[in-house]
């Protein structure tokens, strides 16, 4: 499997709804910031699940969100 752009972008959509629910988040970081903060990455062509982002103190409940996200873009 190569590089998917539609299902990255539908991932890229996942985050800005899932930005857009928790309105705290406007005051911590900016949307485009949130999305970049989970690029996907290829190892072998497969999409590899994003990691925890370091530099950003991430609610628990809004990272399981992004896994979920991520799995219904890709998989």
């Amino acid at each position: 499997m190569s590089h998917d752009f539609i299902k990255e972008r539908q991932f890229e959509m996942k985050l800005a709804e899932i930005y857009q629910e928790f309105p705290w988040l406007e005051e911590q970081i900016a949307m485009p910031d949130f999305v970049n903060l989970f690029p996907v990455h290829y190892k072998k062509g497969v999409p590899q699940r994003p990691d925890k982002p370091e530099g950003f103190d991430l609610d628990r409940d809004i990272f399981l969100k992004v896994l979920v996200a991520f799995r219904n873009s890709f998989f």
